[in-house]
């Protein structure tokens, strides 16, 4: 049995070094690899297992909304990236140039898609005619690059995969819905199937979007009390529009400039999973996103009946995503690797259980053991995954519960920021001039204006000057 344990003693506690084990666990469970191409991933077959749910669930979720998938270039010319100049001024650090055709030297350099506004603009410029035209609701599935100094398994790479929606409407009102039901999309996603409880705000102008109008987001709290921006959704008003010329008639045959959205979501949020879920045995996967959602390892599989009675049970649970570990490892090893993959449950069957007619269910998120009949094993699997799912969402949000702090005065707001890791409500005036103080001073960082508003003090956290929002605020990712 010790060699069963090296699997899990080859990853550091979490609460020695968070940083090291969201490494450790990255490793082990052979999400991804580093790869010679500098601050670029190889995603392995469990992580990109892991983006296949993740893309084909929300895909539909996008598609139930009227959403439709394109496919833009991947290279944008110099002069269609200057077109919007807050735009490009966001970008321009992190943006990767191609100035060679084979041996020949373009004419024109450009850029590897960072995001693809401009792109979308100039096809919109062209597509849109009339409101018989509108709205546009496309999204592309894609990878994009920036070029990051600091790089980390899917929380930050030079290259990664997104989805990226990019909207053209008549009206401001038509705009303006779109963005916060892709926003809702987006959070009822991470509820219902990552399990992933978030905060909806909108962004700080100085936080939000190159280019856009308002950015709205979703902030999710992960174990070590710092936050990751999970979704993002932007209300471009018509400054796209005018930049790139797209307008169109009217009823009154008068023209009009549309107005645009653009929303998206990337890999990091298997980062989020990781991070938000994971424990010091590895991987916790919410059901409804799990590759593998039930593991079957039979016990003495050597002796007669207990592999058929195995694949009998894989057969039998063929609605849910299920294996069977026949490999020739030992059972503490299998249960090991089971644990660190985040499988949620599996399913333990030897030969006194056959002769008993029973199977035994371990959970991974509890680790409880519970007997079940063979007779009862489809019945009982389908009530247990949608426990765990919800079990897993409310210990989730439990914990983003108890890292929720309030804070009236500045010298509480920075013990708070600075001793209990996690978010922290207080007011803030709206002056950027505050906003820039907390970060310098204290490494934080505006999350957003939450929807849901709450009046903690009629004065700032930082100055003392009148109110306008009550911010979360806090360290992240």
């Amino acid at each position: 049995m010790a060699n069963d344990k090296k699997l899990v003693e080859a990853i550091t506690s979490m609460d020695v070094d968070f940083a090291q084990w969201y490494t450790d666990v990255v490793k082990k469970a052979e999400l991804c690899d580093y790869s010679s191409v500098k601050g670029c991933m190889i995603i392995k077959p469990a992580g990109y297992a892991i983006w296949e749910q993740i893309q084909t669930q929300l895909d539909a979720e996008f598609k139930k909304t009227g959403v439709e998938n394109v496919y833009m270039p991947m290279f944008i010319p110099e002069s269609l990236l200057q077109k919007e100049k807050d735009h490009v001024e966001g970008f321009a650090p992190e943006v990767a140039w191609v100035t060679h055709g084979g041996l020949e030297p373009l004419q024109e350099r450009m850029c590897v898609r960072p995001t693809s506004e401009t792109l979308f603009c100039d096809f919109y410029a062209n597509e849109i005619q009339s409101y018989r035209d509108l709205p546009k609701v496309y999204n592309q599935w894609c990878s994009v690059v920036r070029w990051e100094k600091t790089t980390r398994p899917f929380l930050r790479s030079r290259e990664f995969l997104w989805q990226e929606g990019h909207t053209a409407h008549a009206t401001a009102e038509d705009a303006e819905a779109r963005t916060i039901q892709m926003l809702n999309v987006y959070a009822d996603f991470l509820r219902d199937v990552l399990a992933i409880p978030v905060v909806k705000g909108q962004k700080t102008e100085k936080e939000k979007f190159a280019g856009a109008e308002a950015t709205y987001t979703i902030e999710a709290l992960m174990h070590d009390g710092k936050a990751l921006q999970s979704g993002t959704s932007h209300n471009f008003g018509d400054g796209f529009a005018k930049a790139f010329g797209i307008q169109y008639t009217d009823k009154e045959n008068k023209l009009q400039y549309v107005h645009q959205t653009s929303w998206g979501m990337t890999t990091r949020l298997i980062g989020a999973i990781i991070m938000v879920h994971g424990d010091d045995s590895g991987l916790k996967l919410p059901p409804k996103v799990a590759p593998v959602q039930i593991t079957i390892v039979p016990i003495q599989q050597k002796k007669e009946g207990v592999l058929d009675k195995a694949y009998e049970l894989r057969d039998r649970l063929s609605n849910f995503r299920v294996k069977v570990d026949d490999t020739d490892k030992s059972p503490g090893w299998k249960f090991s690797e089971c644990e660190m993959r985040g499988v949620p449950f599996r399913i333990e069957i030897g030969p006194k259980d056959i002769e008993n007619n029973k199977c035994v269910f371990v959970r991974r998120d509890t680790r409880e053991k519970i007997e079940v009949s063979l007779d009862e094993v489809e019945t009982k699997a389908a009530e247990l995954l949608d426990t765990i799912q919800k079990d897993m969402y409310e210990a989730a949000l439990a914990h983003q519960k108890a890292h929720t702090y309030a804070a009236t005065t500045w010298d509480e707001f920075c013990n708070i920021i600075e001793t209990k890791p996690g978010f922290v409500k207080a007011m803030w005036c709206g002056d950027q001039a505050c906003e820039d103080k907390i970060k310098e001073t204290l490494a934080a960082t505006s999350r957003c204006m939450p929807f849901e508003q709450e009046c903690l003090s009629e004065k700032c956290v930082c100055c003392g000057n009148s109110a306008k929002k009550m911010v979360y605020w806090g360290r992240a990712y």
